[in-house]
């Protein structure tokens, strides 16, 4: 093994015993296992039976925790479960080591298609946006509608901010970074990630702190950690560079499901420019834009993505009502704009 390969990882029997994850009130944590992987499945009881299904995708270095604040403000609208996906959360690396944007994918709907919920409201951050593209792309009968807050799409000029994380895509890098901040503490770290990821860190509050900080100190005794990280960039990477029917720009054109797309004014991973993009590519889209959001607006304003999926369905549902068919990726016919409040600006736009 050269000296910038990431260093093999053991199989996921044989792994280290760590720390449980946090499972918030009201939460259930299990897990499915499919061919290659193993997914843990975050999920909450419905407020009643027969609710439509919705899947919850994360970004990078998240995990289904990512979600816990959204899920229970829609519990009376969908029967929710987020997904960690394989090497991230509670869920072990896969099989063959694969971490492409493809192979995420291919989990989603592999789990879609052995649990049979589908269709769903598919909903995705950062890479588990592209990762939800893909999904909607490829299999439209999975998909319901499609919410993607800050999805990672291709950018022909990434900010500077983010450049650091586009940087362990790169060999070598990885192992590089574990050695320069090795006597860093969690708690440095978690500062770091949130300076990063949230448009103000301030409103985290500190017992949301001490959370992310206890699963910070668990993630990082798992040995995988750092390989799923770079194997993970590297994907998005490698399909940032990918052209074609298999880009991810001409799969978002391709998406027949009704689309909300939630951008944050102060995102200093994806920018706030590629908004106006993204409301062109997919055909029928709402935008969501809010000023004061970074790039986890789940996390830092579940309230406004609340009402703004809410709003999105019941669209949805009154054009099926109106004649269209009702079916996964009919499109709805656009309504008024959305009044989120909190300076938040909405739109309906059609590609």
């Amino acid at each position: 093994m050269s000296s910038t390969e990431l260093p093999s990882v053991p199989p996921a029997n044989v792994l280290p015993r760590v720390a449980a994850v946090r499972v918030a009130e009201g939460e259930r944590l299990g897990s499915v296992e499919l061919p290659g992987v193993t997914l843990s499945v975050r999920s909450r009881p419905p407020a009643r039976k027969g609710l439509p299904s919705a899947l919850y995708v994360h970004g990078l270095g998240g995990s289904s925790l990512n979600w816990s604040a959204l899920m229970p403000l829609l519990d009376d609208v969908v029967d929710s479960e987020a997904i960690d996906l394989p090497g991230f959360g509670d869920s072990p690396p896969p099989d063959d080591g694969d971490y492409s944007i493809s192979a995420h994918a291919r989990a989603v709907i592999r789990y879609l298609d052995a649990t049979g919920r589908g269709p769903v409201h598919l909903f995705g951050n950062s890479l588990g946006g592209a990762v939800a593209t893909r999904v909607a792309a490829v299999r439209p009968d999975l998909v319901r509608t499609l919410t993607l807050v800050s999805p990672a799409l291709p950018e022909l000029r990434v900010q500077r901010t983010a450049v650091p994380t586009g940087l362990l895509a790169v060999p070598g890098v990885a192992p590089l970074f574990t050695r320069i901040t090795r006597e860093w503490t969690a708690e440095q770290r978690v500062r770091g990630v949130m300076q990063l990821c949230y448009g103000d860190p301030a409103r985290v509050s500190p017992e949301g702190f001490r959370d992310a900080v206890h699963e910070m100190e668990r993630r990082l005794r798992l040995p995988y950690f750092w390989d799923a990280m770079a194997r993970s960039a590297r994907g998005i990477v490698s399909a940032y560079l990918l052209g074609g029917q298999q880009g991810l720009w001409r799969q978002a054109e391709r998406v027949l499901a009704p689309t909300l797309l939630v951008y944050g004014g102060r995102d200093r991973l994806v920018g706030f420019r590629m908004a106006q993009r993204s409301a062109r590519a997919f055909r029928d889209s709402r935008l969501v834009t809010i000023p004061d959001a970074g790039h986890v607006a789940m996390m830092e304003y579940p309230e406004t993505v609340a009402l703004a999926f809410r709003e999105l369905l019941a669209d949805t549902v009154d054009s099926a009502h109106q004649g269209d068919t009702g079916e996964p990726g009919a499109q709805s016919v656009p309504g008024p704009p959305a009044d989120t409040g909190g300076g938040t600006t909405a739109e309906n736009m059609r590609g």
